[in-house]
């Protein structure tokens, strides 16, 4: 246990995960904390467009944060999905929305009542009974009373970073500028001060390295062992861009498969973020630019920007007296949109087990133990999106349709393709409805249904159905466009 009381915390780096750490510290714990906040103007973030999920929303209702200034601060539009597009086979698209799909009982999913009614020649598409999903591809939204949506955000990222700092300074943060040159340790391998160019030192009792790939302090300081996900997620490169918006923007992300990797749209209000995942042994830079900048439209008003990433996770995310977020902790590529909510379990997990009394093992290892949990859950949900997949028209798709996959996600598709069944993990983020959205998208057929449907009659199990589709209905009789609800509740001022 570490003697000295928690009182000074040192957050290493800006952009989302450390603004995000500043504001919600200072602003719900820290009352009796110094918080201080170094970064360098001459360092870029990884900041591009990014898409959110709905938990997204429950930090900011902590740190009430008006979701319309927001909004309107940060360029945002509206996301109710993802619509994959290639990703099964080329033209084949289908969307993971929010929410939920139909209604099922205490023993099975709706989709067990979908599957029977499929049998039986008349169940619609899977998505048809999904508000969300109908809403997205009929490009609708709106703030609802009752039988609300769920939904999250696309933004800007660097300018969301600046709207957390306007947040976190008000409630007391210290920003300091400056380029860290050193780290100074004590005889036990605790942090304790960085040394900036200037000379000036700062000192901390917690430190929180938000230092993006580079992880400043988890890994050139501490040494924290990596563990490499590539032989499962092998793209390590992506080049992003942005446009100018061409046309109203859509609900929904679009992540379109390539012959090596995937390109993401993610459209904001004026201008368009758009990028290419790939793996560098099967596509080179030069290829993958061109590639990108063929596949987009409107006006280029970024230069493409190359980065290169491994996917993996620190074995410890809590490590002495330093906590890591983001990308310091490791990198699961956005294509479930789940980089900022990764940061955001970390804030909240170390606001849960604060050690203002000292930093003790048993707290480190719980964190440990939950972040690497879901971790794991996500990188198996990524993991299928490529290995469930019919494509064979390259070897980078033959490689990922044939490789081991880890016996967790094997078995989560063993049991629905036998039985339709989808049991929800705790700390799972992917809930039963996501998991079975894209394993029938990405072409999975449950051999069979649980058997409690069975105690409908056809006529009964017709009506159930019929109303399903009518509650879809009557939510969607009652939403503008989504480029009305913008332009009146959140339109961002153009320059």
């Amino acid at each position: 246990m570490s003697a000295a009381k928690v009182q000074n915390v040192v957050i290493v780096g800006g952009g989302t995960a450390g603004w995000t750490a500043a504001a919600s510290i200072a602003k719900l714990i820290g009352a009796n904390l110094n918080v201080v906040l170094v970064e360098s103007d001459a360092i870029g973030t990884v900041g591009v467009g990014e898409a959110t999920i709905p938990p997204f929303r429950t930090i900011h209702r902590l740190l009430k944060i008006d979701e319309a200034d927001f909004l309107s601060k940060v360029q945002g539009t509206i996301k109710l999905g993802i619509c994959f597009e290639n990703w099964r086979a080329i033209g084949h698209d289908y969307i993971h929305s929010f929410g939920f799909t139909g209604q099922g009982c205490w023993a099975a999913g709706f989709q067990h009542f979908w599957l029977k009614a499929r049998s039986l020649g008349f169940g619609e598409d899977y998505g048809r009974y999904a508000p969300e999903l109908m809403a997205a591809k009929a490009g609708k939204f709106g703030l609802l009373q009752q039988d609300g949506l769920s939904y999250a955000y696309h933004i800007d990222a660097t300018s969301y970073a600046r709207y957390l700092r306007r947040f976190a300074e008000q409630d007391g943060v210290t920003r300091v500028e400056g380029k860290i040159v050193e780290v100074h340790q004590t005889e036990s391998g605790d942090i304790s001060e960085v040394v900036l160019d200037s000379g000036q030192l700062v000192k901390g009792d917690l430190f929180i390295d938000c230092s993006g790939f580079v992880s400043l302090l988890m890994d050139k300081a501490l040494g924290t062992e990596f563990e490499d996900w590539t032989h499962w997620l092998p793209c390590d490169r992506a080049i992003a861009v942005q446009t100018k918006s061409v046309s109203e923007p859509v609900p929904y992300t679009r992540s379109i498969a390539r012959e090596s990797g995937w390109q993401w749209r993610i459209p904001l209000q004026t201008r368009v973020g758009n990028g290419l995942v790939y793996c560098s042994e099967f596509m080179s830079d030069d290829e993958a630019r061109d590639t990108l900048l063929r596949n987009i439209e409107g006006e280029v008003i970024t230069e493409p920007r190359l980065l290169r990433f491994r996917t993996g996770q620190r074995v410890k995310h809590w490590n002495r007296n330093c906590v890591a977020l983001g990308l310091a902790a490791g990198f699961l590529e956005p294509l479930e949109s789940t980089s900022i909510h990764l940061i955001q379990r970390g804030v909240i997990r170390l606001l849960q087990m604060f050690p203002y009394s000292g930093i003790v093992e048993s707290d480190r290892e719980e964190f440990n133990r939950q972040m690497d949990t879901e971790f794991r859950f996500v990188r198996d949900f990524i993991i299928m999106h490529y290995h469930v997949t019919e494509r064979t028209d390259s070897e980078f798709w033959r490689r990922c349709r044939e490789m081991d996959i880890p016996a967790s996600l094997q078995h989560r598709l063993d049991l629905f393709r036998d039985s339709g069944r989808v049991f929800e993990a705790e700390g799972d983020i992917f809930r039963e409805n996501s998991w079975t959205q894209v394993m029938l998208g990405q072409g999975i057929e449950p051999q069979s249904y649980h058997p409690i449907v069975d105690m409908m009659d056809e006529q009964e199990l017709r009506q159930f159905m019929q109303i399903q589709r009518n509650n879809v209905d009557a939510v969607l009789s009652q939403l503008p466009t989504h480029q009305e609800f913008i332009k009146r509740y959140c339109p961002t001022a153009v320059a």
